[in-house]
């Protein structure tokens, strides 16, 4: 199958998981709130979610394809975009309701900002589907798809869903409909599916470099999990008993005990 076609599933897989952030509106379909419990239990399950896809997933597999010397460099150099990134848009505090007025310099820093929190998703998800047509793997529309794409798309669309809520909460506050934080949620996402492309000819054409590939999808999730959803989950559950560290905790074990078995099967 030509190159086209498979960039194209790429890129309907990254924009699967990008639409899954709506989801995270859903819940302000049917209540005016949710709770500062329920949202650390959320940021939690992203979390574990991350983390299993990131061991369970994306370092194993590098491991399969190389060695912890190509592996390790790969993930150094995640965290190291990552930090990099934060560090040049360090400040800036965005607002959703502000994209629709947006002159081309804050559409650009919007941008930016968007491109960091969601882009190293959307690379984990291309890097997955690096056998794609190639390997063994379920049969979808004619495409020979690796397993660890499908839990890695997983993975990200429901990890995504707790993203969407956080987004959602403070567009609920100032008044915005329910059908516009859903577009919101998903707009925050949409460089995965630009990143999934990317990613996946990278480590298509140049598949020297896969197992460092899979390193650095798999470091600069691990980072982001450790440097934002953790302070996020903790700041929110900051008036809860215990800091809400027990409904963290809950979170990312029942994160980790959903997606370990889909990795094994």
């Amino acid at each position: 199958m030509d190159l086209l076609a498979n960039l194209t599933l790429v890129f309907v897989a990254g924009f699967v998981t990008a639409l899954a952030t709506g989801l995270g509106a859903i819940p302000f379909f049917l209540v005016d709130d949710v709770s500062d419990r329920w949202n650390v239990i959320l940021w939690g399950l992203a979390s574990g979610i991350m983390v299993a896809a990131s061991l369970f997933g994306l370092i194993l597999e590098g491991l399969a394809e190389g060695t912890v010397r190509e592996v390790i460099p790969g993930m150094v150099a995640g965290v190291a975009l990552v930090v990099v990134s934060h560090r040049i848009i360090s400040g800036v505090e965005l607002h959703p309701k502000q994209y629709e007025e947006a002159d081309f310099k804050k559409l650009v820093l919007i941008l930016g900002v968007l491109t960091v929190h969601s882009f190293p998703e959307g690379v984990a998800v291309g890097v997955s589907f690096a056998d794609l047509n190639i390997g063994q793997g379920p049969a979808v529309f004619g495409f020979t798809v690796p397993l660890l794409a499908v839990f890695m798309t997983v993975a990200i669309s429901i990890h995504n869903v707790p993203e969407g809520v956080a987004i959602s909460i403070p567009l609920r506050a100032m008044g915005v409909s329910e059908w516009r934080m859903a577009w919101w949620a998903v707009f925050s996402s949409l460089p995965q599916p630009v990143g999934a492309v990317i990613a996946f000819y990278f480590v298509r054409t140049a598949r020297e470099f896969l197992p460092a590939g899979f390193g650095f999808a798999a470091g600069a999730m691990i980072y982001l999990v450790a440097a934002e959803f953790v302070p996020e989950a903790l700041e929110a559950g900051a008036d809860l008993p215990g800091g809400g560290r027990r409904e963290l905790v809950g979170g990312m074990a029942a994160g980790v005990a959903l997606m370990v078995p889909l990795a094994f099967v």
